[in-house]
């Protein structure tokens, strides 16, 4: 089926998976991934701790974040993450046998994340650079995220209707540790970085 709309696809693992239950995190990945998209053809999970997705280019930020911020509650445990943009030349029954440019570019995104946690690819080298460098900024933070405050990042950004107040009453905490936790995450700068994506990158 031929589509020229432009898409995101991540391509990602899970990592230090061999060190955790794998009953512990797999759910969770599961979860993440539905919450954008159907299972196989919007996103599937291979070779045990690996997954690719397809979601509209708008979510593509948010749900990286949200994977992100899901897992880094269980310790030791993190996820390296590409986001490739472009479009679905193939779409088949299974994310893993489609085919087209956005897929090429975030494999090769994938392959060249080195010590870097989450990267970018688009058809545009300079969009590229620069938000590749606010990516790696922003991940001296989230790769530093303690289980709580991954909790934190994850339940208001998946209400971003909801106040402070009626965040921290979801996780049944006080206001003022939600409060610190999200500071300390850095959930303000997300926001604005998730804000800026979504400006740019209709541009591209």
């Amino acid at each position: 089926m031929q589509n020229s709309k432009m898409v995101a696809v991540l391509t990602g693992d899970v990592i230090n998976s061999r060190k955790g239950d794998t009953a512990s995190w797999m759910p969770i990945l599961k979860r993440m991934l539905a919450y954008f998209g159907k299972d196989p053809k919007d996103w599937e999970i291979y070779r045990g701790d690996s997954f690719q997705m397809t979601l509209p280019v708008i979510n593509a930020l948010d749900a990286a974040f949200l994977i992100k911020a899901s897992l880094k509650q269980i310790p030791k445990l993190d996820v390296r993450i590409a986001i490739g943009i472009g479009t679905i030349d193939y779409q088949a029954a299974k994310i893993t046998e489609s085919s087209g440019d956005a897929f090429t570019r975030s494999g090769a995104c994938f392959d060249a994340l080195k010590k870097q946690t989450m990267g970018i690819a688009t058809g545009d080298e300079d969009f590229n650079e620069k938000f590749n460098l606010m990516l790696t900024l922003g991940l001296l933070t989230m790769d530093s995220w303690s289980s709580i405050v991954a909790k934190a990042i994850q339940t208001a950004l998946e209400n971003p209707d909801k106040n402070q107040l009626e965040v921290a009453q979801i996780l049944r905490k006080s206001q003022s540790s939600v409060s610190e936790a999200l500071t300390r995450g850095g959930y303000e700068e997300l926001l604005r970085l998730i804000n800026y994506f979504k400006h740019q990158i209709h541009k591209l």
